[in-house]
């Protein structure tokens, strides 16, 4: 009864004086503001993202964060996509903090992914699970600008409508892992026989793919009132694409996105603030855009790409495919938002007994002695520094709800059936997943994945217990649910 009177007063006050009658979840307009800065770091500062870290010595295209904030007039989400290869938990922490304390949104209402370009400086930890370790300068000035992009898009909100879609784009992905023919086997760097390998290239022991991709290229929009798009945050479960030379700092084809969606949606360039494109990355941990099959083809004929020519090519053709669905989008001026998010507790990887004994005999040999695996030495290393690690870690994940649609963050690259798999049993349709949310711990195999090894199962590789992934789906498909409800 005191609602209800509470509410009635509220209304006449709103029709006598002009007063806004507070909204209850899900029932005020929707408002949404969008906002992109520079997260460029510093040449000479390493590029990360392979075994060699050489200085940045050239920046061909700028890093950005890139925000998209949602208001429907009682709760408040934001995503925020950065430009790099991975952003350590603590960097995501301290930017959600700063935002949160400026704006008043929830830091579970936060959701901050790296797209994984290969071609930028760390924003990753040495060891991701040990939080409180001394931050670089780059990853202090991170933090700063990722919660400046949350900033500036709440203070960006404009009455807006939302809508979502997405469309089939296979032709882009390739499972990367090919298991080999029966009898065939390969060494790890570890010592361990492995039964498949990441990216063989042109090798007559390889059998199939390993695992499967995603081709649902997903995508949420906003525009304002007038129709003007004011974003889109797309997601496609592909790695990156690379061909960039070396020393050139690039955000890869996610910035192409960024670009060409605008121009194909015909946003003023000049209009201000400006129209922002974002592309997250799916559960592509097993992905890439490397067509083994063909390449082992007798009378294959590679394309030559100049470098930034493929990852352009790729960005214009999802930019196209992207425009063309959005036509098709039903636009909503009022849905309910929500989130939900837990700490996840799973037990973090140790090396077995043989393995420490077979990293103190590679590190006994002299550095020029012959090897079995040209990155045996780098891998003893990583191996004795865990030695004695603490065995449980905790995990954030997280799910939001923008009306029936759904959105999963992992911080792993996870790989692609993973995410099938929370796509199909979500209570939320449509659902994607971004990955590399909240942290960066590394690649996330499905629990078969380790019975035949390969790169992306290799200990410091992977962190954690063969039965994450498996938890994790679990888990996310709880906070979907929850979100729902």
């Amino acid at each position: 009864m005191r609602t209800a009177s509470i509410s009635r007063i509220s209304t006449v006050l709103a029709i006598l004086f002009g007063v806004a009658a507070p909204a209850t979840a899900g029932e005020g307009p929707l408002r949404a503001g969008a906002a992109v800065v520079d997260v460029t770091p510093f040449l000479d500062d390493p590029i990360v993202g392979n075994f060699v870290t050489p200085p940045a010595s050239y920046v061909h295209d700028p890093l950005h964060a890139r925000a998209l904030v949602l208001d429907d007039g009682a709760t408040r989400l934001a995503f925020v996509v950065v430009d790099s290869v991975g952003v350590t938990r603590d960097v995501f922490d301290a930017a959600r903090a700063m935002a949160s304390e400026k704006t008043g949104i929830p830091p579970g209402n936060i959701l901050a992914a790296a797209t994984h370009t290969h071609s930028g400086t760390s924003g990753r930890a040495a060891d991701p699970f040990e939080g409180g370790a001394p931050r670089t300068e780059y990853q202090k000035f991170l933090a700063h600008r990722v919660a400046d992009a949350v900033r500036l898009a709440a203070g960006n909100l404009e009455p807006a409508e939302v809508g979502w879609g997405s469309v089939q784009a296979p032709e882009h992905l390739f499972n990367r892992r090919w298991l080999l023919k029966p009898g065939e086997t390969a060494l790890s760097p570890l010592g361990d026989v492995d039964h498949a390998q990441m990216n063989p290239g042109r090798n007559p022991r390889i059998d199939k793919p390993a695992g499967t991709t995603d081709p649902q290229l997903s995508f949420l929009a906003a525009r304002a009132a007038d129709g003007r798009p004011i974003a889109l945050l797309a997601n496609y479960g592909l790695h990156y694409i690379g061909g960039v030379p070396t020393g050139h700092v690039s955000a890869d084809y996610f910035a192409v996105f960024a670009r060409k969606i605008g121009e194909r949606l015909g946003a003023d360039p000049l209009h201000d603030p400006p129209f922002v494109g974002i592309m997250s990355n799916g559960t592509s941990g097993d992905v890439n855009n490397i067509d083994v099959a063909s390449i082992n083809k007798p009378d294959h004929k590679p394309k030559h790409y100049a470098p930034y020519e493929k990852m352009a090519e790729v960005a214009d053709d999802l930019a196209g495919r992207v425009a063309e669905a959005y036509k098709g989008v039903a636009f909503h001026s009022k849905l309910k938002l929500g989130a939900a998010s837990r700490e996840l507790a799973l037990k973090r990887r140790r090396p077995t007994p043989e393995q420490i004994a077979h990293a103190r005999e590679v590190l006994a040999k002299p550095e020029d002695a012959p090897r079995k695996h040209g990155l045996e030495r780098n891998f003893a290393h990583r191996v004795l520094a865990i030695e004695n690690v603490s065995e449980d870690v905790s995990i954030m994940l997280q799910a939001f709800r923008i009306g029936d649609l759904g959105v999963a963050a992992v911080p792993f690259e996870m790989f692609a059936e993973a995410g099938l798999d929370i796509k199909a049993r979500s209570p939320l349709q449509p659902t994607f997943v971004m990955e590399l949310a909240n942290g960066s711990y590394g690649y996330l195999p499905t629990p078969r994945h380790f019975d035949v090894g390969g790169y992306e199962t290799w200990l410091t590789v992977n962190r954690v217990e063969p039965l994450a992934s498996d938890k994790i789906v679990a888990t996310l498909l709880e906070l979907l649910a929850e979100v729902k409800d």
